[in-house]
């Protein structure tokens, strides 16, 4: 199957303008076309795995803005996410490769032992690190015990539909704001919300090369969801509701799972794209705030939705968004890319946040946990006091008619 993938590539070059790496490098290796020519060369056995090879299989992103732009429909997501996989099987890292990831699978994929991270981040960033884990450490938030969405909160009038919400790792263990604001808007326009104890989605392994850690992962959360009978699932998480949205392709081969996957695939929903295509009960009241709405990667070009944080948040009276310059370009957090590649990352994350910056926007917004984490570290090491939240954060405060001041003040930075 790689093999046919890799031929319906022409060459043509539409990839390159849109691809992180190639702008930053101007390398053919370091595009789309150019990491395609080295797979089929490892397919012809005319190229070894070597470290060099792998180097730019690492430097991609998975951003997929190549995707988007490609007028063959070369399903380069495909592609990478299965020669990450031959990889992780395949070649032998260096040791502190090897430890740093799985340091990173050890603890991200588990909100308790993230929540046990972040709270000795702090005393670590004042101690002397090896070089490989200084990134991890300056991209940990503040530790802020913030608020769970309950297990089940019931609209007050008649249901529209009974809706399952992904709590995510990440999400949970750093946003744990973000749910809970999540299950009060959804309960508000009309949906039950049930948020069940609940797993790692598998998106980080995945995007990773740990395609049957996360296949694992994925149907231990299908089975969650099946359990707790729901119409929809609700996913805050762009990166994990792009992933979700595929699990009938990752497990279409396994017989005991690929009609399960492929109907919880069909249920899943962003959060914007669920509040764009349902008429709002409950009323927006004003909220003068001027807003960089940040798109993330796996909303505007995994998901193809972009326009659905927008709709939600243009019914919010008062409400002015403002666009930032190359809203295309990856702000370089990209899973675990910003630990791994942190050099290529941090440069990606001050081009992002200078965009955002040049908006004069008071508050930015993006739809995804790891865009917030790696933009808030940007805008720290910028000496910017700009607070960052998720859409549904300030949808919530309208229909609960908190002040825009207030809410710029509790917004983490």
């Amino acid at each position: 199957m790689i093999r046919e993938l890799t031929r319906e590539c022409v060459h043509c070059g539409f990839c390159l303008p849109t691809c992180p790496t190639y702008l930053l490098w101007s390398e053919e290796m370091d595009s789309p076309r150019g990491r395609i020519q080295l797979m089929e060369a490892r397919l012809d056995g005319t190229v070894a795995l070597n470290s060099t090879v792998v180097q730019h299989f690492d430097r991609c992103l998975g951003c997929m803005a190549c995707v988007s732009s490609c007028p063959s429909g070369v399903e380069y997501d495909v592609l990478i996410e299965s020669t990450r996989d031959r990889v992780e099987r395949e070649f032998r890292r260096s040791v502190s490769e090897r430890l740093v990831r799985s340091l990173l699978f050890q603890v991200l994929p588990y909100p308790r032992r993230m929540r046990t991270a972040l709270r000795l981040a702090a005393p670590a960033r004042r101690a002397p690190l090896p070089r490989a884990l200084a990134p991890l450490v300056e991209i940990a938030p503040p530790w802020r015990d913030d608020s769970e969405a309950p297990v089940l909160t019931l609209t007050t009038s008649d249901p529209v539909a009974r809706v399952g919400l992904l709590t995510g790792c990440v999400q949970s263990a750093v946003f744990g704001s973000v749910n809970a604001a999540t299950a009060r808007v959804l309960a508000a326009d009309g949906f039950d919300v049930a948020a069940p104890a609940q797993g790692c989605c598998g998106a980080l392994s995945i995007h990773a090369g740990r395609l049957e850690e996360g296949k694992a992962f994925a149907r231990a959360l299908i089975q969650t969801f099946d359990a707790a009978d729901v119409d929809l699932i609700a996913v805050n998480a762009s990166g994990c509701g792009s992933h979700l949205k595929e699990l009938g392709r990752l497990l279409r081969d396994d017989a005991a799972w690929s009609e399960r996957a492929a109907a919880f695939s069909a249920r899943v929903r962003d959060i914007g794209e669920l509040l764009e295509t349902s008429e709002p009960r409950a009323t927006r009241n004003p909220l003068t705030l001027t807003v960089a709405l940040q798109d993330s990667c796996h909303l505007r070009h995994a998901q193809r939705l972009p326009l659905a944080s927008r709709t939600s948040l243009l019914r919010v009276p008062g409400l002015e968004l403002v666009e930032p310059a190359e809203q295309d370009i990856c702000c370089g957090s990209a899973g675990i890319y910003n630990v791994v590649q942190a050099d290529a990352a941090r440069e990606l994350g001050e081009r992002k946040a200078r965009h955002v910056l040049a908006t004069g926007a008071q508050v930015l917004a993006s739809a995804n946990p790891g865009c917030l984490v790696q933009l808030a570290t940007t805008l720290r090491r910028l000496r910017s006091p700009l607070p960052a939240l998720h859409p549904v954060e300030l949808v919530d405060a309208s229909i609960r008619g908190v002040p825009a001041a207030r809410l710029r003040a509790t917004a983490r930075r």
